[in-house]
């Protein structure tokens, strides 16, 4: 089962900072996230999301392919990966993996204009090197919602708030 956390920052630039740590983290082998997007909420109240992976242009690249292979088949590629290109970009802007769209978006009404937030879905994780990593960001964020046990959510907000202190989940 995977748990979700949601931090809020006060910038834009702090969040994907944050994001791009827990991406280098997991090149690393030290945690494994199904999803990490971060939500923006601009000076005007609209809320916007930053997807870690644009699935749109991932399937369009899919189905281009497919469609050109089956294209082949009968002398028509160039038709065939026109086609398959928009299906494929049909479904995978249909397709919502990771963390619910609505729910993420309804989390970036709660933040101040100018603010953001960081939406993870950790499968696993060595906490106490995730927690090491993320040391850079303390005093700079705050739990808004987890899905972690008490003890765990409380540590995580301890790492947050006090720079310089080190504690394992």
């Amino acid at each position: 089962m995977s748990d979700l956390v949601i931090i809020a920052f006060d910038t834009e630039a702090t969040a994907f900072e944050a994001r791009a740590a827990l991406v280098k983290m997991q090149q690393e082998y030290l945690i494994e996230m199904e999803d990490a997007v971060v939500v923006t909420r601009k000076d005007d109240g609209t809320v916007q999301l930053h997807q870690a992976v644009n699935m749109t242009a991932m399937g369009a690249a899919g189905g281009g392919v497919w469609g050109g292979l089956i294209g082949l088949l009968f002398l028509n590629p160039l038709l065939g990966a026109a086609v398959g290109a928009g299906a494929g970009a049909l479904s995978g802007w249909m397709t919502d993996v990771g963390i619910n769209d609505d729910f993420l978006k309804q989390t970036g009404q709660s933040l101040p204009p100018g603010g953001a937030a960081l939406g993870i879905l950790i499968r696993k994780m060595t906490a106490d090197k995730v927690l090491a990593g993320l040391d850079s960001f303390a005093g700079k964020g705050r739990v808004l919602r987890t899905s972690l046990s008490t003890d765990q959510e409380a540590k995580l907000a301890e790492a947050l708030a006090r720079h310089g202190t080190s504690s394992s989940l």
